[in-house]
Formats: C-alpha cells, structure tokens, sequence
C-alpha cells in the first residue's frame, strides 16, 4: 500500500461551466412570510449567488487549503484515500484521526488543525493530524458501489496502519460518530474515541427515566421534521443525482438548508451562522469534485450494512469522550442511555454550539478534546 503526495488541483473548465449555471439559474416563488421553515431561503439564496459570481474566489481557497500537506493513501488494491496530515514537531504527539460528515469536508476544522499539531501551551497535548475525505467525497476515489459506515471504519483503520501509526486517537461528529462508533467496537488499534454527535446506538434504545423519555420524544420530532433528506439518500440517491448533478444552485440550496436548520441560532441568527464564503467553500468541495451523488452513497451503504445500531449484546469498551452541544441534530441522550453502548470516561454539556462544531464552536471542541486527552 503506498502514500502519494497530493496538491489539491483546479479545473477551469469545470469552474466555467459551474459559473455558467449559476449565472443562468432562475428564481421561483416561495410561501408569503417564509423564512427556512419551508425549505431553503429565497433571500439568503439570492445574495448567496451574487456573492458567488461577484466575490468567492475558489482558487484562493484551494491555495489556502494547499498551505497544509495532503496525501493520497492507498487503503485497498486500487482505492486510495484522500487526507490532511498534519505531522508535530512534539517528540511525544499522538496520532489523531479527526472525521468530517455529511455536509461536510475537511474545510470543518481548518481552524484547528495547526493548533492541534502545535499546541500554543506546552502543557496541551499534541496531534499528529489525520483529516481524511470520506470515500466518495471530494478527493477520495469514489467506492463502485455504495458502503456504509461500518466498511470506513474499517478503511479508516487502515489509513492510519499505512501511515505508520499502530495507535491512535478518534474524533468525530456526524458521520464521524457514526464511523467513530464502529472503530471503538471493532479497531484493535484505537485508543479512545472522542465524538461530538449520538451516531452508532446502543443496542437497547428503550427509554427508562423521565429525562430519557424526553428525549425519545425530542428524537422523534427530529425525525419527522430534519430527515426527509436522510430516506431519500438513502433510498433513492441516483434519482436525486439526476436533479442535483446538473444544478449548482440546487447542491447550494440542497447544503445550504441544513447549515440553517442544524446550526445554533439561539444567538439572533435566522440564516446559516456562517460567513457567505464559508458556505460557498463547502459547497464547492462537492461541486468541483463532482461528488454530491457519491457522497450521498454512504446513506444508501449504512441501510445495507443494516442500520445505525451496536450489535446485541456488544459494547464500545475503549475510553470514550462526548462534547455534547445543545443544538446538535444528533444530540446526546442522558448519559444513562448513552452508557449502555459506550465506556463514557469524560463527558462535557456544551453552554451552546449545534451540528457543526468544528465552524460553530472550535475552542470549545477543541478545548474538550484536549481535556479528555489530557486525562487519559
């Protein structure tokens, strides 16, 4: 198995026919008094775009994201993993492999990373940086058929071996938690998992104290309102394809509605929290890599693994940390629920932050992080 150096390329043409299709986009109506209840934001939307073709500079983002070192790793014969690796100069760092999800990308924690390598007290401690692409998105080889969390976790395990690093550290939210879940059960090689989302469950979900049925309920009104998007991808993505692939104001709007819904907005926010050109970078690494449709395989790969659930009569054993932000869509359940699936040995209840933390919180995940370590 090799490791390839790897700058992150641009592609003009592709850059040209993305410009083309927003230039030529065209507006429909929306419910009078509407805000993002319905959907995407026809405001938001609309200077969204104009930023898009008047401001954004994506090449300058690719420069930035270029500053870091990246690789291209070969995991199995042919398929090769895209990641950020981000080496200490501490004698005593510690391998971390640190996941995005989805909608998101390695862009999620490009405020830390130098910070986790490079502790600015010597006291904190420092991480060898591991920031894969998942399977599927971005820079990553697409799978010929779609695998879910399980099959990463898996691949993931053998980033880190190719790299050279026989133990390490795990962190993750959204499909990272998910992944993060399997790794502990199954990696003979992690040492701890720290996760900022609820993903894999415990096999024995049924609600017992009054503060678990709350949040069963709380659960269940999030399925029902936040997850049409989840069957659908994980249904049927290749009919969604056929309308996202050809329209890059549809991936924007698509992406765009949940850096709205899943984010904090208890500060005063009514649209995404987050600056015009953090949306657009994140919304480019799908569009210039032409990988929203195989991003969304990995929903369709976890039904077919068989769900989201520890299997009976199995628990995560490894040391486990929660950074449990209030707004996640993926929030935690009391820790007695939480507890039944993993070796909860840290546990911080976040003052505010929701699904991103990475963009939303980064002190605060970056700070938690650090403390669970330190008290390993």
């Amino acid at each position: 198995m090799s490791v390839t150096p790897f700058e992150i390329p641009v592609n003009p043409d592709e850059l040209a026919w993305i410009r083309r299709r927003v230039e030529e986009f065209r507006f429909f109506e929306e419910p009078e008094g509407h805000r993002w209840e319905h959907g995407a934001n026809r405001a938001y939307m609309e200077r969204l775009r104009e930023h898009w073709l008047t401001s954004h500079d994506w090449a300058a983002t690719v420069d930035r994201l270029n500053g870091f070192p990246h690789v291209r790793v070969e995991v199995e014969p042919g398929f090769r993993l895209h990641a950020l690796h981000l080496k200490s100069s501490r004698a005593d760092a510690r391998p971390l492999l640190i996941a995005h999800g989805w909608p998101g990308s390695i862009i999620e924690f490009e405020t830390i990373y130098r910070r986790l390598a490079e502790p600015e007290d010597p006291s904190a401690p420092a991480f060898h940086v591991v920031a894969p692409s998942l399977p599927g998105y971005a820079w990553s080889d697409r799978p010929k058929s779609p695998i879910g969390p399980r099959a990463v976790a898996k691949l993931y395990d053998r980033l880190m071996a190719v790299l050279g690093y026989d133990r390490f550290i795990y962190q993750g939210g959204d499909w990272g938690c998910v992944i993060g879940g399997w790794i502990g059960l199954e990696s003979a090689a992690v040492q701890a998992i720290h996760l900022n989302g609820y993903g894999l469950r415990s096999a024995d979900m049924t609600p017992r104290t009054d503060d678990e049925k709350r949040w069963m309920q709380w659960a269940l009104q999030i399925r029902a309102t936040e997850t049409a998007y989840l069957q659908l991808q994980a249904t049927k993505p290749q009919s969604l394809g056929f309308a996202m692939m050809d329209s890059p104001m549809g991936v924007a709007a698509w992406l765009a509605e949940k850096y709205c819904g899943w984010s904090d907005l208890s500060t005063g926010h009514v649209d995404p929290p987050f600056g015009l050109d953090t949306m657009l970078d994140t919304i480019m690494v799908y569009l210039s890599t032409r990988s929203f449709l195989s991003a969304t395989w990995l929903y369709r790969g976890m039904f077919l693994e068989g769900g989201f659930s520890i299997p009976e009569g199995r628990r995560i054993e490894v040391p486990t940390g929660v950074a449990a932000f209030p707004h996640d869509l993926l929030a935690f359940p009391p820790r007695s629920m939480v507890e039944r699936g993993y070796h909860v040995v840290h546990w911080t209840d976040m003052p505010h932050g929701g699904h991103f933390a990475g963009l939303e919180e980064p002190d605060l995940l970056l700070a938690d992080l650090r403390a669970f370590v330190k008290g390993l």
